[in-house]
């Protein structure tokens, strides 16, 4: 994912913790907020609770290769944290796509289609 469409600062997690909506499912919650930017931009979070960091990388790498599939379909202006849940670990990639994709769905993070 590009620079422009990551949270990176401490300080932009927090923000969107405090005053953002969530949602959850199984695998993920998701936590998002309206930023006031021309970009949306996304975050992730694992806990150690999750496991080692070889897992905790491999989830956040294929969290981002999701992100940056949808990212050209997702309403801009919006901050979001994906939070990683403990059965995450048992996921493979396309119930994790599912559940990413499901998620900005329910939020109504995307946009909208015209029809032709």
């Amino acid at each position: 994912m590009e620079k422009a469409n990551r949270l990176r600062k401490n300080s932009e997690f927090r923000r969107v913790y405090r005053r953002g909506k969530s949602l959850s499912n199984r695998y993920l919650v998701l936590i998002y907020k309206k930023n006031g930017l021309s970009d949306s931009r996304i975050g992730f979070s694992v806990s150690k609770k999750f496991g080692k960091a070889v897992d905790r990388n491999r989830i956040k790498r294929q969290l981002k290769a999701i992100c940056r599939e949808q990212i050209s379909q997702i309403k801009s202006g919006y901050d979001m944290v994906f939070v990683v849940r403990a059965q995450s670990g048992q996921a493979d990639f396309k119930q994790l796509k599912s559940s990413v994709d499901g998620l900005l769905k329910r939020a109504r993070l995307y946009k909208k289609v015209e029809k032709e």
